[in-house]
């Protein structure tokens, strides 16, 4: 497998964590309730928008000189380890707040990645890495935001006092 280098990493990792978000908006909406159509429309929409980041970052990986293999195995990688978590954190017993929470912490790091993308590409200036920050990051931010108002007007919901 080829070297990565930095940058080429922190694409693979926005790429893989774009193909997990996709999974978990699917097992999030499968959490809702019926009536819920306002909240599994939010979520379709951020599935849509991650699977058109994944295949933006596909495409800028495909244009890394000998590398597209290794970045989509790095993002496969990634992928899987969100998978895992996403697993681990959500059971049979897991509510629509429960997956919303996981959205909120999941989205937040997504952010995060998105923005150490944007600092290493800093100093390397690459252009297209940067039209890819900047088609995404903004999307992310949103994703970011939605799901926390979601996740607070869920438990804002919630009995305080049930067992």
């Amino acid at each position: 497998m080829a070297d990565l280098t930095t940058l080429e990493e922190k694409l693979a990792e926005v790429t893989g964590l774009a193909a997990a978000a996709a999974d978990a908006t699917k097992k999030v909406e499968g959490l809702l309730d019926d009536d819920q159509t306002e909240i599994a429309q939010a979520l379709r929409t951020m599935r849509d928008e991650a699977e058109e980041t994944e295949r933006r970052c596909e495409e800028v990986a495909g244009e890394r000189d000998g590398k597209k293999t290794a970045i989509l195995d790095k993002a496969a990688e990634t992928k899987k380890e969100g998978k895992a978590f996403l697993d681990i954190y959500l059971d049979e017993e897991s509510d629509e707040l429960d997956g919303f929470e996981f959205l909120t912490m999941a989205e937040a790091g997504e952010v995060g990645h998105w923005k150490i993308l944007a600092k290493v590409n800093e100093k390397a200036r690459e252009s297209r890495v940067q039209e890819l920050v900047d088609f995404a990051l903004p999307i992310q931010e949103r994703h970011e935001s939605e799901v926390r108002e979601i996740s607070l007007g869920l438990a804002a919901e919630e009995d305080p006092d049930e067992e």
